[in-house]
């Protein structure tokens, strides 16, 4: 998994009825893009993640 800053992360709901929640990748921590990344949930909460495979990265739109 490869992510730069400004890119979300889309984080699976792992139990029947729990929503997919979404993130902005703020920070970049690891070599190469490579997690931990620290995150920015939409209700502003912000932690640092490694993601699982319940985690897909959606790059940004360049320009």
């Amino acid at each position: 998994m490869h992510a730069t800053v400004g890119d979300t992360l889309l984080v699976h709901g792992r139990v029947v009825g729990q929503h997919d929640r979404t993130a902005e990748v703020i920070e970049v921590l690891g070599p190469d893009g490579t997690p931990p990344y620290r995150v920015r949930f939409d209700d502003g909460h912000e932690t640092v993640m490694s993601p699982g495979p319940d985690s897909v990265v959606r790059h940004k739109e360049p320009g």
